[in-house]
């Protein structure tokens, strides 16, 4: 069974800086679980069918038009059977004025009530993406995430093989470090995956020999990043001279997490071999074939060779 993250009223109310009307009891113990809001002008006209009370409310013009639009008596039953459902929040756009009986039924039922300048349709968009990435789904796996000529790049492999020791080269370089040993992953939509690190650890980095240093504080703000788009895995392993490593770059290698496929490659590693230059043109590379060029494809037509490509995929068992 997947596990259910929630976020609290507080962390929303500050994100989207609502002023906050009524609350029952402390925001931070008010939690929501669902990452879509509704607006209920459905609701109001007394239609409850395929009603999600587990979600944020939002009002509008046309709600508000509507109840305009009603008797005192049939408005007060309105809005008592919409907040008789315990919905976790109910939320005023465009700064209406609150009627009597919505403060009056928000204490009786407990339910908070937060209040915005912006149109219901920017609002709601910015609350849904918010949500998005607040209650996405997530694992936390070990390796290094590195922001690359805006490529996010995900660096695993075992302990020891010199994951953060690339990292702090490409960081001289001029890359962005997002997280270093720890990597939580943030299913954020059907197609995207996005990497951050834990509060207590981000920005600190580990070098076997030195210790633990601050990123931020040794190279500066420019030096770090808090999240990043999941571009390519990139995974290093000591080199083997019993395996054959691919040379061609012809077939596309994904790797499955969070049942998203993403683009990855093995990286040999031996004395001699500037490990942050190739992951530099492994990224620039990764951005050429997302907009539709591939090398190997071009030169095996120069040669006049056909070729057959099959994406091979590695699944990654992390749901």
């Amino acid at each position: 069974m997947a596990e259910i993250f929630t976020v609290s009223i507080a962390q929303i109310v500050k994100e989207l800086q609502l002023e906050l009307v009524y609350t029952p009891k402390d925001p931070n113990e008010i939690m929501v679980s669902d990452n879509d809001c509704n607006r209920p002008g459905l609701q109001l006209m007394g239609f409850y069918e395929y009603f999600n009370a587990e979600r944020i409310q939002v009002c509008g013009n046309m709600e508000f038009a509507y109840l305009a639009s009603i008797d005192e008596e049939t408005r007060y039953e309105k809005i008592e059977a919409l907040f008789a459902t315990h919905i976790p929040m109910f939320v005023v756009a465009r700064g209406h004025e609150l009627y009597p009986e919505m403060l009056k039924l928000a204490k009786e039922y407990e339910i908070p009530i937060g209040r915005t300048t912006e149109s219901t349709t920017a609002f709601v968009a910015s609350l849904i993406s918010y949500l998005n990435v607040q209650l996405a789904p997530r694992i936390t796996r070990h390796g290094v995430l590195i922001e690359i000529y805006g490529e996010g790049v995900l660096i695993v492999g075992e302990s020891g093989v010199g994951k953060s020791e690339n990292a702090i080269e490409l960081v001289k370089r001029g890359h962005r470090l997002v997280a270093d040993d720890a990597v939580e992953i943030r299913r954020v939509s059907s197609k995207s995956l996005v990497g951050s690190s834990p509060d207590n650890i981000r920005h600190f980095l580990e070098i076997r020999g030195i210790g633990i240093i601050n990123v931020r504080r040794l190279f500066g703000m420019g030096a770090v990043k808090v999240t990043e788009k999941i571009d390519m895995v990139v995974e290093l392993e000591p080199w083997d001279s019993q395996k054959v490593y691919d040379r061609m770059g012809v077939d596309n290698e994904f790797t499955t997490i969070l049942g998203i496929s993403v683009p990855s490659l093995t990286i040999p590693i031996k004395p001699g071999r500037n490990l942050a230059i190739i992951l530099e043109v492994a990224a620039m590379n990764n951005r050429q074939k997302k907009m539709g060029y591939n090398a190997a494809h071009e030169l095996l037509g120069n040669l006049g060779l056909e070729y057959d490509e099959k994406d091979k995929v590695k699944n990654w068992d992390l749901m």
